[in-house]
């Protein structure tokens, strides 16, 4: 019976959350000033990521930059710098705890303390699951998936400490629906949207209102990142790929509005709405 009540409080909660995204989109919501914070942007090196720092960096916050490209992740920092914001590059594996987790520490030590934490790095096999070689899987699973739990709980309890901050989740529409030939990234989204969304009630229950979430669902954004993956024929017809600037500015205008949930493009909710 707990269960049951359980179920339906979250689910309510869920609907909410949607119901106040749908009316975001409709009426502009009042924007915060983030001018001075600390952010923390993993896969700062890749289009997502370096869209995320650009426009990071023109609302005036701070970053650290971490990606396992060290040139691509410099490239980056060299564009946010001449926006005029500090920047701090870092190389490091999300797929190994122990790297994230020293690299956190340094980054307390020569940066300050991170307010705005950008989960964004990600990456996928693009085979089909008997080709597909178990270290490829294992490493989608652990960058894309067990990595949010590293990260978080290396900059969680700072956030916790003031009651202050935002935790922002790049995960994708598929992982609220999937499709064939990329079990892989579809499980490690599934993943990433469960662990936000109870990361995001755990916070609710502590009542640390000063701490922030917002769940960022893109549809497959043109990055070059699923060439060769074969995408449901029906979706591809019914919906191109999207644009990465186009995505970055929607979810910037839902985490700047404090929105705890975005689907790009809006078409995204229904999967949502209906997965049960």
């Amino acid at each position: 019976m707990l269960f049951i009540l359980d179920l339906l409080l979250m689910l309510i909660h869920l609907t909410a959350s949607i119901l106040s995204a749908v009316i975001n989109t409709v009426i502009r919501p009042r924007l915060k000033c983030i001018e001075g914070e600390l952010c923390l942007i993993t896969g700062a090196g890749g289009v997502l990521g370096r869209l995320f720092a650009l426009e990071f960096a023109k609302e005036g916050a701070h970053l650290v930059l971490w990606d396992c490209n060290t040139a691509a992740n410099e490239q980056t920092a060299a564009l946010a710098r001449e926006l005029g914001v500090q920047v701090h590059v870092y190389t490091v594996d999300l797929s190994q705890r122990h790297s994230i987790y020293h690299t956190a520490d340094r980054v307390r030590q020569e940066a300050g303390q991170v307010s705005i934490l950008v989960n964004n790095a990600g990456v996928v096999a693009g085979r089909r699951l008997l080709e597909c070689p178990d270290e490829l899987l294992e490493r989608t699973l652990l960058v894309n998936c067990h990595a949010l739990f590293w990260m978080t709980k290396a900059f969680l309890p700072q956030m916790k400490s003031s009651n202050h901050g935002h935790i922002i989740t790049v995960a994708s529409a598929l992982g609220l629906f999937s499709t064939a030939c990329v079990e892989d990234y579809c499980a490690s989204k599934f993943g990433a949207v469960g662990f936000h969304e109870s990361l995001t009630h755990e916070l609710h229950a502590e009542n640390l209102n000063g701490i922030k979430t917002t769940l960022v669902c893109p549809y497959i954004v043109d990055t070059g990142m699923f060439e060769g993956c074969e995408i449901r024929q029906e979706l591809r017809s019914l919906i191109p790929p999207l644009e990465p600037l186009y995505t970055v500015q929607q979810s910037m205008q839902a985490i700047l509005s404090e929105q705890q949930m975005i689907c790009i493009p809006r078409l995204m909710y229904i999967p949502f709405l209906t997965r049960a």
